[in-house]
């Protein structure tokens, strides 16, 4: 059973849709009881990073969220949702994130002269072996929409990089969590094929936190 977290985050209805087209068997819930008996758990999100922390703290989630990472259960966050399981974000001073990964979201360089947000298709440069990009080529295109940027501070973790003026740290893997900053949701086959890794991903591996 794959668990999507509940925490009125935007584009939770998309990613539901795309693991049920995948035969996956998926409930979306913020019960505590809901996601911790999971076999995997999703945390989605478009919005704003520290109203995204409010409503976690609200629905009591960050230990729920912290005790999955712990007990190993593969956990994947997607857009604002790989946001979250950072330290920090430029767009909320002062709100600190779940702090399970290291690094910081930026905001985009106004100077570049580029449109922000970064809206659309851009291509992936993978690296390090990420599971979640089995089977996937080289310089696939994905559909981001999103003004920060990760800058992760462990270089291995980076699994997948994509350019837009900055290298943009675009999907990272760390023990059992993995996180994805473009949405594969909305990336076509290849995207669904992403997520399809993330659902067969097989035994337990140990919590990183």
């Amino acid at each position: 059973m794959i668990t999507i977290i509940d925490y009125d985050a935007g584009n939770m209805k998309s990613v539901e849709k795309a693991f049920v087209s995948l035969e996956a068997q998926v409930c979306v819930s913020r019960r505590a009881e809901d996601i911790l008996r999971a076999d995997q758990v999703v945390l989605p999100g478009v919005g704003n990073f520290g109203s995204a922390m409010e409503k976690l703290e609200e629905y009591g989630l960050i230990p729920v969220i912290r005790q999955v990472c712990e007990e190993g259960k593969p956990f994947l966050g997607i857009c604002l949702g790989l946001q979250l399981l950072f330290q920090e974000s430029e767009e909320s001073p002062g709100v600190p994130g779940l702090g399970i990964l290291p690094g910081k979201i930026l905001h985009f360089p106004r100077e570049s002269g580029l449109k922000i947000p970064h809206m659309g298709w851009n291509s992936l440069h993978l690296k390090n072996n990420g599971r979640l990009f089995q089977g996937i080529p080289q310089d696939t295109y994905v559909y981001f929409v999103h003004s920060y940027y990760l800058q992760a501070q462990e270089d291995e973790m980076v699994k997948a990089a994509a350019d837009y003026g900055v290298s943009v740290h675009a999907s990272v893997e760390k023990g059992n969590v993995f996180a994805c900053q473009f949405h594969p949701e909305k990336s076509g086959g290849l995207g669904l094929k992403i997520l399809e890794n993330f659902a067969r991903l097989g035994e337990k591996k140990g919590g990183i936190v």
